[in-house]
């Protein structure tokens, strides 16, 4: 009999006294988790952000998990010092680790733990916190805010300021839940909208107190303290554009030293929407169609010369059959490729632009149907060497407006610089004029870091953020599931 999930858990990670591995700055550090099925191998599920020059990190990002009472899940969570861009941990400095199980979490709420080395030894001082929520309803909030009038924190030039946003827990204490972006040099900054869960802003209570801190972000890790308010939810849902709720940003320690003192800013809420969000399953059982659910899967290569011309191609059927590229099963693909192999050259230049195209014409025209019927997976496997960057980047760009995700899977011991690149979690891809993909759209796994696990640890993270990625483009353009009105968003 299958596992039944009972519930879905968020986990909120912090760290203290990590060991300092740069010289001349602190530690860069970000955390890992993993996650062990088979009782051997351990694959990585997701990452926190990383954050510069700090040995005791409060990481924004938290990771979601679906806890089964009645199965052992074991849990490791490694924190690595960053200090350059590519995805492969192994040239990152090990700052320790801890394994424990999701119901030692769930049980304890909050777990702390110290971090140990690879030979079992402490890793000085350093510790963990595990700090955990079950998830009890699906509304999210979505805020548009600005400040104006911030205090210049800086000598040269203005203060680049971001926010945080705290809830208070049942032992009394602040607990961090959401960072904003620093913009920087403006002392009347305008954020990106930007949601938090309702269960993660304030556990679902219109009345809880919530603590909003704006900082100086500082490049060495000591962002000095703006100002801060509280407020509740109540309060803030009461904002709109035509008439925003502004509150005071006060430093305590500055109205204490100074009688005149006013405020440090004034922090303005354009909007404080909240919004029922579908879920996965809500889409899947309301019948949106992955295009890889049927068993049927549309096949294409790229990079050879097919006949009878002999002409390059980036986006030619494996089957050669224009009109019906769709092969059977995973052994369907693996029939037509042996087949094709030996009918074509493999050939330069590698141009991914065309078959990513090629998919958001199929995305495209999805979204003229205005529900959420289709999305679209592309899976590219290659062994790293791409020779149109830009014009991928640009397809990207425009595909993150489209229901479809891409996964790329790397294959042999090539350099996946230019893949680790495309896989813009945070945002970060852009466009060759600048344009910034509106969301993360590209997976990228490489294959060797999987050769000797189980079969299915591939495939799970292969597919681990498809349905976030799929929630995620549905709920922007507040798409409802085709067959399932009674899961209507609304605001509340």
């Amino acid at each position: 009999m299958a596992a039944q999930c009972v519930t879905k858990v968020e986990l909120n990670i912090s760290c203290a006294n990590l060991l300092d591995k740069d010289i001349g700055s602190k530690s860069d550090p970000l955390c890992v988790l993993f996650l062990n099925t088979s009782g051997q191998q351990w694959y990585e599920v997701e990452r926190t952000e990383r954050i510069k020059n700090c040995l005791n990190p409060q990481f924004s990002k938290t990771f979601i998990i679906d806890y089964y009472f009645e199965v052992v899940q074991k849990l490791k969570f490694g924190v690595y010092d960053i200090d350059n861009k590519t995805i492969e941990l192994s040239d990152d400095d090990f700052l320790g680790e801890c394994e424990c199980t999701l119901g030692q979490i769930v049980s304890s709420k909050k777990l702390t733990r110290p971090l140990m080395l690879k030979n079992g030894k402490p890793a000085g001082n350093g510790s963990i916190t595990i700090s955990a929520e079950e998830i009890k309803d699906n509304r999210v909030v979505l805020f548009e805010m600005a400040a104006r009038k911030l205090d210049n924190k800086d000598l040269f030039g203005k203060s680049d300021p971001y926010l945080e946003f705290h809830k208070q827990t049942s032992d009394g204490n602040w607990l961090m839940v959401h960072r904003t972006e620093v913009i920087k040099n403006n002392l009347n900054p305008v954020w990106r909208p930007f949601k938090i869960s309702l269960n993660s802003l304030c556990y679902g209570d219109m009345d809880k107190t919530i603590k909003v801190e704006c900082y100086d972000y500082d490049n060495d890790g000591s962002h000095d303290l703006i100002g801060t308010f509280q407020t509740t939810m109540t309060k803030l849902k009461e904002a709109s554009r035509s008439s925003p709720v502004e509150f005071e940003c006060i430093n305590e320690k500055k109205r204490q030293k100074k009688k005149s003192y006013k405020n440090s800013g004034v922090i303005s809420v354009k909007q404080c929407e909240i919004t029922v969000e579908c879920t996965f399953l809500d889409y899947i059982m309301g019948g949106c169609q992955l295009n890889f659910t049927d068993k049927m899967f549309p096949a294409f290569g790229f990079g050879a010369q097919i006949p009878p011309q002999w002409q390059v191609s980036h986006e030619f059927p494996m089957n050669f059959n224009p009109s019906n590229p769709y092969c059977n099963g995973i052994q369907g693909i693996i029939e037509a490729y042996r087949a094709c192999l030996p009918q074509i050259k493999l050939y330069g230049p590698t141009n991914f632009s065309p078959i990513i195209n090629h998919v958001a014409r199929f995305a495209a025209a999805a979204t003229q149907q205005q529900t959420a019927s289709q999305y679209f997976v592309l899976l590219i496997i290659t062994d790293g060497v791409i020779t149109d960057l830009d014009e991928t980047r640009q397809a990207i760009v425009n595909a993150s407006k489209l229901p479809m995700s891409i996964i790329i899977v790397g294959v042999g011991d090539a350099d996946f610089g230019a893949m680790e690149f495309l896989d813009g979690d945070g945002g970060s891809l852009r466009s060759p004029s600048g344009e910034v993909a509106i969301r993360d759209i590209v997976q990228f796994v490489p294959f060797r870091q999987f050769q000797n696990a189980p079969k299915e640890a591939l495939a799970q993270c292969v597919l681990a953020e498809i349905p976030q990625q799929v929630v995620g483009y549905f709920n922007t353009y507040k798409l409802l599931p085709p067959k399932n009105p009674a899961t209507k968003q609304q605001k509340l």
